[in-house]
């Protein structure tokens, strides 16, 4: 048995036992990664896969098991190495940090200048991502912090610590009519051409429900992955738009106006994720802090070696009120 066949079996899973993209993404042959297959069941003695032919269609009982056993064990390999690099170079490193696009662009730049003005010999690879990739790169090892409103929180796996609460907003041109309402309402907004994000981004289940709590029928002409296009899209007058508040710039958004909507949408969540016994080097624990200083690394520590559920608001921990000073 050897860490290839424990890299194959993972990847199997992870590729929908796709042998090709398995050996692409191991920078290998298809004969070599079956051979390796075949090697270690011969080894072992059982099946670990359900096949049609030459096809893997999925796991048999034993290669259920055996994945769980394997993700542990490249796990602490990862984090053995991580222990090795912490302590023969301390401030020194990579931390993967795979978050969206509004929160990289929106929440994270004082942080991430704080972060390196404390650590400038620490290589920051900031990925942007959909939260669903999100997910995928934390249980895989190639991210260390996750950070995104959507999925984060739902996945066992993860240990999910409250990070900031937000709002959604409207914006409009100036010279809108609905400028001048002083009592904005959801069928209001209703009547005009709507532009917002894509579903499963940027608490975009919120903006439906509530316009279906309240039996409106929108007309969402444009949807988008980030508040920038949003933005665009509107001072060309291709409808009004509904973006998170803090995406809003009063400096440089000079041709919009944000209207006061925070009370036609519930409040949003946004989660900082790592993977629970995934190691971590002091100066992760510090960049989590910096997002939120009531996340000390006891705290963190002590949760995400834990298994069970994620942490909510107002429950295990208060959230930070308006997040890095947004």
């Amino acid at each position: 048995m050897n860490f290839q066949q424990l890299k194959i079996i993972q990847e199997a899973v992870r590729c929908n036992f796709n042998l090709t993209e398995v050996a692409n993404a191991l920078f290998t042959s298809q004969s070599g990664v079956s051979k390796h297959i075949k090697d270690l069941e011969d080894e072992l003695g059982v099946e670990l896969f359900v096949r049609r032919g030459k096809r893997l269609l999925g796991m048999t009982e034993p290669g259920k098991e055996l994945v769980e056993i394997v993700r542990r064990m490249l796990l602490d390999a990862r984090n053995i190495r991580q222990l090795a690099a912490q302590f023969a170079n301390c401030d020194q490193g990579k931390l993967s940090v795979a978050t969206t696009h509004t929160q990289a662009r929106y929440a994270l730049p004082s942080i991430v200048g704080q972060f390196k003005a404390t650590f400038p010999k620490v290589h920051l690879a900031l990925h942007q991502a959909s939260p669903t990739e999100i997910v995928t790169r934390l249980l895989s090892g190639e991210a260390d912090i996750g950070i995104a409103t959507e999925a984060l929180a739902d996945v066992a796996e993860l240990a999910a610590f409250a990070f900031y609460e937000w709002r959604h907003a409207v914006i409009v041109p100036e010279s809108h009519p609905l400028a001048a309402e002083t009592s904005l309402t959801l069928a209001a907004i209703a009547e005009y051409p709507i532009i917002t994000y894509h579903e499963g981004f940027t608490g975009r289940s919120r903006i439906d429900a509530a316009f279906s709590q309240a039996g409106l029928a929108p007309d969402i002409v444009i949807s988008a992955l980030d508040a920038d296009v949003i933005k665009t899209y509107v001072e060309l007058e291709l409808g009004i738009g509904i973006i998170a508040a803090m995406a809003y710039l009063p400096t440089k958004d000079t041709g919009l106006r944000l209207l006061d909507s925070a009370h036609l949408f519930a409040q949003n969540t946004t989660w900082i994720a790592v993977h629970r016994g995934h190691y971590l080097r002091d100066f992760a624990y510090r960049f989590i802090e910096l997002c939120n200083p009531k996340l000390k690394e006891p705290f963190v520590r002590s949760i995400s070696s834990l298994s069970g559920s994620h942490l909510a608001p107002g429950r295990d921990m208060e959230v930070f009120e308006g997040g890095a000073g947004i």
